[in-house]
């Protein structure tokens, strides 16, 4: 007897994990399916897992694939299995190619090729719940929106829009999507949902077109450069009964939240200044460095910082105070400092794509302070730190690989809760830091070092 074993969380089962089972059955004479539990899912980065694990077992019931079926609940159990019940091939869907070639040792690894055509047309049936999501842009970004895209229940990348066919051809090859095209409007068509992953200063137009259409839209950050603009595509939004989210990941990832709650809890006091560094060094023709695409330090990586002074000191800013390091060639800020001023705090962001530092957060309040290493912006660790070090604290969060996966599990639950904002990161709070990035582009108070 051939036995062949598949693992998945199998949330909103629908079309796609029926062919898959089905296609691993027919690999041998008896299928295993391993089911995950919910604190395994938590602990490998899988989020807004829907159903329960009994609802999700039963699913697998219902198909009349499984011969089997067994819990997954720690990592390494795999192997464990594979030795404990004699599987002669282990298969799983090609999304996950080259992840589980470790277990060759043990059996044969089959990687299923995705069944296309099936997400468009089934995935949205009666109670599924499924999202359907297309990607505007085919670059760096949007290769990793849909390797982190996997860990998000409840969403399925279908197609892609963009300009150049050939590359849209390897795109859709590339990451197995249903479909590619070169017209937005069919685009929009095809969907619930767009993530906008294109230059700045394409952003505008993509956004509201999709909101106008009653699409739920989520864009990179900075989602605009005018706060004008901002403001009326968050209106146009709330008219449409819409969800528009700005992909700054930071605001949605769980170890970042904890820290705004504490430094704002009075455990440190009242907060006096904030000192904020995010800077990584680029070179050659790329997007970052090209001023004719809204390239330099403070539209590239501002977002970063701004959040962090913005949800931890408000948007009553008194005054802002640039001080820049500018190629003169390019036309570009290679590096920036900004001096925010608020009635009762100051605040200081720096960054820069051509200058170096480190990339730390420290909140100082009139009891103690707030530390967070480099990189302050994949908040993993901080540490709250007193005059006594026998009374600092300690907090540790994980911060799953690239990030994306915590702006679009907050993306999919504002669309099933339908909540036209969040906490995480208001309009309002999205509006004040384009407002400052709109500034420093405009000139004002912007002194060239």
């Amino acid at each position: 007897m051939k036995k062949v074993i598949t693992y998945g969380t199998f949330d909103l089962f629908h079309e796609g994990h029926f062919r898959l089972l089905k296609r691993a059955k027919e690999l041998g004479d008896w299928l295993i399916v391993g089911v995950t539990t919910q604190n395994y899912d938590d602990s490998r980065g899988k989020l807004n897992v829907q159903q329960s694990l009994m609802e999700r077992i039963e699913n697998i019931k219902q198909s009349g694939l499984a011969d089997e079926i067994i819990i997954e609940e720690y990592e390494g159990q795999k192997i464990n299995d594979i030795l404990k019940y004699n599987i002669d091939i282990f298969a799983i869907g090609s999304d996950w190619l080259g992840k589980f070639d470790y277990l060759r040792e043990f059996c044969k690894v089959v990687y299923l090729d995705r069944t296309k055509g099936v997400s468009s047309t089934q995935l949205r049936a009666e109670g599924n719940g499924i999202i359907k999501l297309g990607i505007v842009g085919y670059g760096r970004i949007a290769t990793r929106f849909i390797r982190e895209s996997k860990y998000v229940s409840g969403i399925n990348v279908e197609g892609v829009f963009g300009l150049n066919e050939e590359s849209l051809k390897d795109f859709v090859n590339k990451h197995e999507l249903d479909f590619y095209t070169l017209d937005y409007d069919k685009f929009i068509d095809k969907l619930d949902a767009v993530y906008i992953a294109t230059p700045h200063l394409t952003h505008y137009h993509y956004i509201k077109e999709a909101l106008t259409k009653g699409r739920h839209v989520i864009c990179e950050k900075p989602m605009v450069l005018s706060s004008v603009e901002a403001e009326e595509l968050y209106t146009l939004a709330q008219k449409n009964n819409c969800i528009l989210l700005e992909a700054i990941k930071t605001a949605y990832s769980p170890g970042f939240i904890r820290l705004i709650s504490v430094a704002k809890s009075g455990l440190i006091g009242t907060i006096k200044n904030i000192d904020v560094t995010f800077t990584k060094l680029v070179e050659g023709n790329i997007r970052e460095l090209d001023i004719n695409k809204a390239g330099g330090s403070v539209t590239e990586l501002a977002s970063y910082p701004l959040l962090s002074i913005v949800k931890l000191l408000g948007q009553q800013i008194d005054d802002i105070e640039f001080y820049s390091y500018f190629d003169s060639e390019r036309s570009i800020d290679l590096f920036t400092k900004m001096n925010i001023k608020y009635k009762e705090a100051i605040a200081t962001a720096k960054v820069g794509l051509g200058v170096k530092s480190e990339g730390d957060l420290i909140i100082s309040g009139t009891k103690g302070y707030v530390y967070v290493p480099s990189p302050w912006w994949k908040t993993e660790y901080f540490e709250v730190r007193y005059e006594n070090s026998n009374n600092n604290k300690k907090y540790y969060y994980k911060f799953e690989e690239d990030g994306l996966r915590y702006e679009l599990a907050e993306f999919v639950s504002l669309i099933n809760k339908n909540q036209n904002q969040t906490y995480k990161l208001t309009p309002a709070e999205s509006v004040e830091i384009i407002k400052i990035i709109e500034m420093f582009l405009a000139g004002q108070k912007v002194n060239k070092i």
